[in-house]
């Protein structure tokens, strides 16, 4: 018969693991619970930015993380397009990482096929959580579409205990599924919100995207102090291109053009075709002189070598520039009319160019 003192001990001792059980059970259900309303949050995002926000900022409050980043697959620039298209600047997102392969961050990375749990090391992390100071442990999960990982969801804490290899992992593969999934949602609705706003010939935008577009800069410039330039350009002499070699010549030479002038632009500009063979480029953080100074870069570079039309006619080709700028004040609060008076400036500059011999840039009056 068991003595009652050691009968009293293994009852202490069943009532410490029933207890600790009970705290495990309770956590792993108040988990369960976080990470259905955060993917429920993620399911819910109505744009890729709100969605990139809501897996930086959200989680990291809903896990109480001391750091948390995105990497994402794009070799073909096209995630960063897609937010410059839908009015978003990729730089701004501190820690969203667009790469073009996902060698070279972190060593694991590499070979990423289930969650990455364990200590942080600096060496091997550190470019994961910029900014961030005494990390102790990471999780890596990566984000699988089609049995390969687009990319990782990355956790880092300063408690060593948060994130360890004796840690079960299915919570954070789920996680990193339904990420992967909204990621890959998030990107096809803005494919499909910018073919209506985009031009099928140059794969610019089109006049109706430029417009809004203005106003949402203009309203930026005025938060910061700042100005927004417009170019309007021409291509000098198009009709006779179309009379002459036939609109598919034209369709060539307009492609041409779009392509060398976007070899001089920044990602953060925005290029349009406004209508015809005219073009127009909006130019945030610009002055008149930072635009002048573009405007004519790209009239050499479209002067400076000729064009194939087709496989048998090669033809020099100039364009016409006009050039406008605005400061918006404090105080101005019609944004709508002071859009519609910069294009109507540049592209009063523009044919006062055209008037004066063409191949040149012309400055607005402002």
């Amino acid at each position: 018969m068991m003595d009652p003192a050691d009968l009293a001990r293994e009852l202490e001792e069943l009532k410490k693991r029933l207890a600790e059980m009970t705290a495990e059970a309770a956590n792993n259900e108040s988990i369960l619970k976080r990470t259905q309303a955060r993917e429920l949050t993620l399911l819910r995002a109505d744009s890729l930015a709100q969605l990139l926000h809501a897996m930086v900022d959200g989680l990291r409050e809903s896990y109480s993380l001391d750091a948390v980043s995105v990497v994402l697959l794009d070799p073909q620039h096209e995630i960063r397009h897609l937010l410059v298209a839908g009015g978003d600047r990729p730089e701004e997102f501190n820690q969203i990482f667009f790469v073009d392969s996902l060698v070279g961050l972190a060593p694991q990375l590499a070979n990423l096929h289930k969650p990455w749990l364990g200590p942080f090391v600096g060496a091997d992390h550190h470019l994961l959580f910029p900014g961030s100071a005494n990390l102790k442990s990471a999780a890596l999960l990566p984000l699988p579409r089609k049995d390969r990982a687009t990319g990782a969801l990355c956790f880092a804490s300063r408690d060593a205990t948060r994130f360890t290899r004796h840690h079960a992992t299915d919570f954070l593969a789920h996680l990193g599924a339904v990420a992967a999934v909204c990621i890959e949602n998030a990107v096809n609705r803005a494919r499909l919100l910018r073919a209506g706003i985009t031009d099928f010939l140059t794969g610019w935008h089109n006049r109706r995207y430029l417009q809004q577009r203005l106003k949402e800069e203009l309203a930026r410039a005025q938060r910061r102090g700042g100005s927004i330039a417009c170019l309007m350009i021409d291509i000098d002499k198009f009709k006779s291109i179309n009379d002459g070699y036939g609109h598919l010549a034209g369709d060539a030479a307009l492609k041409e053009i779009a392509h060398r002038v976007e070899g001089q632009i920044r990602s953060m500009d925005t290029a349009a075709r406004f209508g015809g063979d005219e073009l127009a480029i909006l130019l945030p953080d610009a002055t008149q002189s930072d635009a002048a100074r573009l405007a004519e870069r790209i009239r050499e570079v479209i002067a400076a070598e000729p064009f194939a039309l087709n496989s048998q006619i090669v033809r020099n080709l100039t364009i016409s520039v006009g050039v406008a700028a605005v400061a918006p004040g404090r105080n101005d609060t019609d944004l709508k009319a002071m859009a519609d008076r910069l294009i109507a400036e540049a592209d009063a500059a523009l044919y006062r160019a055209k008037a004066m011999g063409r191949n040149r840039v012309q400055l607005g009056a402002g």
